[in-house]
């Protein structure tokens, strides 16, 4: 399994709007073999941050949707990405 968790900050009065712009984005992920889990939020504490947090299996699938990447007005508008992605170690059987 693969954990992607973090955050990007955007100019706080265009949060919302971003936001919006990335329903398809989310749609599309969710509907793709091997997404878990996949969610843009907005941080109820930092008017300028959006949460991060998606969960596939296997490694392939999330470098299958990352291929297109975010769009140049989406990644225009981003003003710091910041995230991680790791493989938790496998459970014990």
């Amino acid at each position: 399994m693969v954990i992607v968790a973090g955050h990007i900050l955007v100019d706080p009065q265009q949060r919302e709007s971003y936001l919006a712009q990335c329903v398809g984005v989310i749609e599309q992920a969710r509907q793709t073999a091997g997404c878990l889990d996949f969610s843009l939020t907005a941080d109820l504490l930092e008017p300028g941050r959006i949460n991060i947090f998606e969960r596939w299996e296997p490694q392939a699938a999330v470098e299958a949707l990352r291929g297109s990447g975010p769009s140049e007005e989406q990644g225009a508008a981003v003003l710091a990405p910041r995230s991680r992605s790791t493989t938790p170690p496998p459970s014990a059987p």
